[in-house]
Order: structure tokens, then sequence, then C-alpha cells
């Protein structure tokens, strides 16, 4: 209702699982004891953690990290007070038997979701954890021997668990967070990311645990120093070609942008330029050309190994197969708005050996997701709330912050829209071209690659994933940047045209909940656009009505919503122009079905607004009104509109949402006693 609202991510939880149900199963089958039940092999493992054999103890913990793969399993460990048992085990005396433990915590804080990780903080589970980060962390030079002399088991693997765990905790839970900050965790994870030059694994680990932490987090603004910050600028400096590295530079971009109102004034510019400059740098990389070429090489790589290296292959496939079948089970969570959210996994490092270019391929797709999320969030101005902003502007904390970092923020990273250096910056970079180039459908030799390639497959919804953070952020470039900065009526137009291409050329409109949302959200802010410079736009009327009756069958509420919106733009343009009646009253028909029939008020709502702005003037939306009885329909509909208010308001939707309603409740008054003066002329 209004204005198009920009969309902000935040960082999804990292939810590497281990091993998938059918291996878990094979497990099972290879161990008759652990097939008598759901609960009856959790006892018998968790005796086994007291053994004196550290072999016992790792057997127990890597069978624990597989059951827990199995949800109903879950219930079974924690009743049996799993977590108190294996807490003590990540500062066991064996090596192995702290990895294996770290694992078997880590995959149930991912299995077990956030009233999981909640329970976990609440047995302490932070202690023990916080103290294995600081001995792993004592420990990497000594480990640095260890790797020379091919030890199995070492400190840096360890570190690696231990820090996924980390980030499962920090982002499932608040408790968890406030450790983190106030047991001064984050010098260690800055420890591992400085590992990135001989060990990519834990410093990616490091890199998304950091990001995650420093999202709208104003507590650890104040632990920021120059040294966090020499060493997020390092990484953003760093070199290597490779995807890994590429993912690494831009997940340290994204805590930058996090930690923006930290900046000292002096480094704000150069900082700025080297955030943006990551970010473009990954976007430019073609993913369509790239991931064939990987799998070519992977293919040349396999053709020319050894017998026994194909032997190492062969025995990996199961791995594949769960990392595949893991990626298949992805699930929707509920978002507080309303929304669903796709909750992202990242296996990358649970990916056997032998698949480096695979590796590289999930880890470049990554990497362009969270380079498009950080843009969105820069491009984000509909949250007049946001901690970060006020919390920077209102609250003077120069004088709590370490090294004088919060004194003379100034203009360049303002809560004000879109400052004039970040809007800068962004096309400079060229930002918005290369995302409209993102924002096409994935190309086909790289959907084929992937389709007849099992342990491939898995990259398929990644390359959909892209496009769709692209196409929410060209919606919120739309909202916050002006017109000529986007190329002027030429440009749009070119986009418009594009947009009708990526919705209108398939056979039937792609129903994918995530893509409408994501398209719908973008074509909303360009008709705005548009129809406020009176530019001539490429989608008829027809096509548009048919995306909105695609859309109002979506059960994703902001899909309805932007449809509604469409709708109501088209309407308001063509009320101004001649012959349109007709069209005008399918457009009324369409947005009074809805306002009477849909179950969702803030649906109702936005179709009500939207036949105000269509029939508010003009001789053909006088014409088309008549011909709906558009009057009458609004004056059965009043009574259960206001009705529906009072029974279900309070109870389902936000302070924010029934502001709005009670307008349009006022509004619809308003508008009913306007057609009756129309009607008596």
């Amino acid at each position: 209702m209004g204005k198009s609202k920009t969309n902000k991510f935040r960082r999804p939880q990292f939810n590497a699982e281990g091993l998938s149900v059918t291996a878990v199963k094979e497990v099972e089958e290879d161990h008759d004891e652990v097939c008598d039940g759901v609960d009856s092999p959790a006892g018998e493992l968790l005796e086994k953690l007291q053994s004196p054999s550290a072999d016992v103890r790792e057997f127990a913990c890597a069978s624990i990290s597989r059951l827990v793969q199995q949800s109903q399993t879950i219930p079974g460990f924690l009743q049996r007070d799993a977590v108190r048992r294996l807490g003590p085990l990540l500062l066991d005396r064996s090596l192995a038997v702290r990895e294996t433990a770290t694992g078997a915590l880590r995959n149930l804080s991912a299995c077990g979701g956030h009233e999981v990780c909640e329970d976990m903080v609440k047995q302490d589970v932070m202690t023990p954890l916080t103290a294995l980060l600081r001995e792993c962390c004592a420990g990497f030079e000594t480990n640095d021997a260890l790797s020379l002399k091919g030890q199995k088991n070492t400190v840096e693997d360890v570190a690696n668990e231990a820090v996924n765990l980390l980030w499962n905790l920090c982002e499932s839970s608040s408790q968890a967070l406030s450790v983190f900050n106030k047991a001064g965790i984050l010098d260690v994870i800055l420890q591992c990311l400085e590992r990135h030059t001989h060990n990519i694994k834990l410093a990616l680990s490091a890199a998304h645990c950091l990001h995650t932490v420093t999202e709208d987090n104003a507590e650890l603004l104040c632990s920021m120093n120059n040294a966090v910050l020499g060493t997020l600028e390092s990484v953003l400096r760093s070199s290597q070609a490779d995807m890994a590295h590429t993912l690494l530079r831009t997940l340290a971009a994204g805590s930058v942008w996090n930690l923006k109102s930290s900046l000292p004034t002096a480094r704000q510019a150069q900082t700025l330029n080297a955030l943006m400059a990551t970010l473009s740098q990954c976007l430019e990389l073609d993913a369509g050309t790239l991931i064939p070429q990987l799998r070519q090489a992977e293919v040349a790589r396999s053709a020319t190994a050894s017998e026994a290296g194909n032997m190492e292959d062969h025995q990996a496939a199961a791995g594949n197969t769960a990392v595949e079948e893991m990626d298949e089970e992805e699930g929707v969570e509920p978002r507080t708005n309303g929304k669903a959210t796709k909750i992202d996994k990242d296996f990358s490092d649970l990916l056997p050996r032998g698949k480096e270019e695979l590796r590289e391929a999930t880890a470049l797709l990554t990497a362009q997701q969270t380079s498009l999320e950080i843009i969105v969030n820069m491009c984000c101005s509909d949250d007049p709330s946001d901690d970060e902003w006020e919390e920077a502007s209102s609250s003077d904390e120069s004088e709590m912050c370490p090294d004088g970092l919060s004194e003379g923020n100034t203009s360049l990273l303002s809560p004000l829209c879109l400052s004039a250096e970040v809007h800068g910056a962004l096309i400079n970079h060229n930002i918005p071209e290369k995302v409209l180039k993102k924002t096409q459908f994935p190309s086909s030799e790289a959907m084929d690659v992937c389709r007849h390639n099992p342990t491939w497959k898995m990259l398929i919804k990644k390359m959909h994933r892209v496009q769709y953070r692209a196409l929410t952020c060209l919606h919120n470039m739309l909202s916050t940047m002006d017109a000529e900065s986007l190329g002027g009526a030429a440009a749009l137009q070119a986009v418009a045209q594009h947009l009708s291409t990526l919705v209108f050329s398939p056979p039937d409109i792609p129903k994918e909940e995530e893509f409408l949302e994501a398209v719908t959200g973008a074509m909303r802010s360009l008709l705005q656009i548009i129809a406020y410079m009176k530019i001539p736009q490429c989608m008829t009327p027809q096509q548009l009505m048919s995306l909105s009756e695609a859309a109002t069958c979506c059960d994703v509420v902001s899909v309805r919503v932007n449809a509604l919106a469409i709708l109501g733009i088209t309407g308001s343009t063509l009320a101004q122009e001649k012959r349109t009646a007709e069209t005008l009253q399918m457009i009324g028909n369409a947005l009074l079905q809805v306002a009477t029939k849909d179950a969702n008020l803030v649906v109702c709502g936005e179709a009500l607004d939207a036949l105000f702005d269509v029939f508010a003037d003009g001789d053909e939306a006088e014409r088309a009104a008549e011909n709906i009885n558009l009057l009458s329909a609004l004056k059965a509909l009043q009574p259960v509109f206001k009705a529906k208010i009072r029974k279900e308001g309070k109870g389902k939707y936000s302070p924010e949402q029934l502001c709005v309603l009670d307008n349009i409740k006022v509004n619809l008054r308003r508008f009913i006693g306007y057609l009756e003066t129309v009607v008596k002329k």
C-alpha cells in the first residue's frame, strides 16, 4: 500500500548437516545395535562417551553426529542430556575426539533448529566451546608442525568444526551472540580468518561466522579497533583468483559493510572503494561460462587419474549422493513478516576430496549471491527504525569505543536513503549494469551440465537463487536511485523490455514463489518510475493481467501485494487515456475479486488501495466504474472489511499493518462518498 518497499537480507542460518538420511541408514545397517528403535541407540552411545578408550569415544561421537541427521532421533538425545555429556569432550585430550564431538554438536545445532540452539546455549555449551576455540588458536603453530608430519587430525580441523558450531549458535540464539560479544571471541575468529593463505577452508568458516555476528550487532561495534578493520581490509586486498578466495573477499566485504558505522572518517572513502571493487569483480564473473569449464576440467582430471585415484572417487560416491540429497531437502522457514524464506545450505566443506572443481563452482555462486544481498542492503531505505542507523546517529559511542573509531562519522555512510558517496560508488563500478545481467535466467549450457551430473545438480537451485537475488537487488536500486543514474528513459524502457521477456517469453508464466516475489517487486518499482516520468512502456495491460492472475494465486503475501500494486499503477495510467474503459473494467473486476475474497487483510487493503488509484479521476474511469457497479460493490464490502479488521486485526497483524489498514478503512469511506457525488452528476 503506497510506495514499493525495499527488501533487506539477513544472513541465512548455516546448516551444514554432515551425512544424509541415506548415509545414516547405511551406518545403521553396519551396526545392528543402532537399529532397535529411535531412542534405543541414544543411551548406549552416550554411555560410550565415558569410555577410557579414545577410539570408543570417537566412534560414539561420530555415530551421534550421523544419527542426529534424522530429526526424530534428536529428542531422544536431548532427553538424555546429550549436550552436557558432549560438552566436556570438546576439551578431550584426543584431537580426534575433540573434532568428532564438536562435529556432533554442530550437526545437532544445524538439524535441531532455533529451539535446539537456544537449549544448547542454556546448557552452557558456549563455555567449553569458547575454551576450545582459544586453545585451537594458541595451538596453530604446533598444528603447522603436525600437518607437516601428516597427522590425520589437526588443530585446524578441530577449529573448523568449532567455528561452524559457533556460527550456528550465534545465528539462532541471541544469548549465544551476547556471549560472543562479552567473551572476546572476535579475536579468535580473526585469527582463523588470518589463516586464509594456507587454510582457506577454516578462513571461509570464520568469514561466514564473522559476517553473521557483525549484522545488526551494536554491542560488538564497541569491540572494533584498527586491528579488526585492518584484518578485513587485508582480506579485501588479497589477490588469489580462485573462487574460494573470491567468496572470502565477498564475505569480508559484507562484514565491513555491517561495521560501516565504526569506520574512521579518514578511511571511509578508501574502504568503500575496496568494498565496491570486491563486489564488482565478483559479479563480473560469468557462471554460465565458468561452470561448464570447471566441469570439463573435472572430466579431464578424472580421465588422466591413476587407477587408485579412480577407486577413491568411486568410494566417495556415497558422499556425493549425501550432498545432493541434503540440497534437495532444503526447507522453508517462516519469517516474522508472514513471508517464507528458503534456508540456504552451504555444503562445500562436506564435499569429498577430488571434487575441487565442484567446490569452486559452489563458492562462485555463493559469492555472487552474497554480493547481491550486500547490495540489496546498501539500497534498503524503507526501515526508519533500523537499529544500526539509529544507534550510530543518536548515541555518543565515541567515548565507549577504542581507537576513536566512532569519532567524526560524517555523511559518507549516512542513514538517509542512499548517500551520495555510496550512490556514486555503485555507479562508478557499474554495479547496476552487472546486477541487470544477473537477472537473466541461468545459461542453458550450465544448466545442462548440472542436470546430467548428479553431484552437480545441487548447483541448479544456487544458479536460480543468484537470479532471484539480482531481481530483488534491481527492485531496491529502482526504489532508491534516481532515473538518470540508472541511464534515463531509454535505459528504463530497456529494463522493462528485459523484465517482460523474463516473465512472458516462457510458454507459461513461471510459478516459482521466489522468482515471482523478486520479479513482481522489480516490476512494481519500475512501473512506478515509468508512470511518474510518463515513459511509454512495452508491457500490455493484458500481459500484466495474466501476471497478476498468476501472482494472486501464490501463497506468498508479498507476491499478491505486488501484483495488485502493478494493476493499480497500470490502471491509474490508463485512466488518463482515451478508449480504455473496457480495460479498466477488467482491472476493476480483478481488484474487486481480491478485495472481496482474499483471506489476508493486507492483501484486501492493497486491492482497495489500487481501486482508489484506478478510479480516482477521469471520464474513462467513471464509465468503467458505472459498468462494474463499483459503488454498490464497495458499499457491500465496507461493513465486512471493518468487521474483519475489528475481529482479526490485533491477533494477526502488526501495529504498523493495522495503522495502514485503518487508513484504508477511512479512505474507503471517503472514496464511497466521492463515487456517490459522481453518480449524482
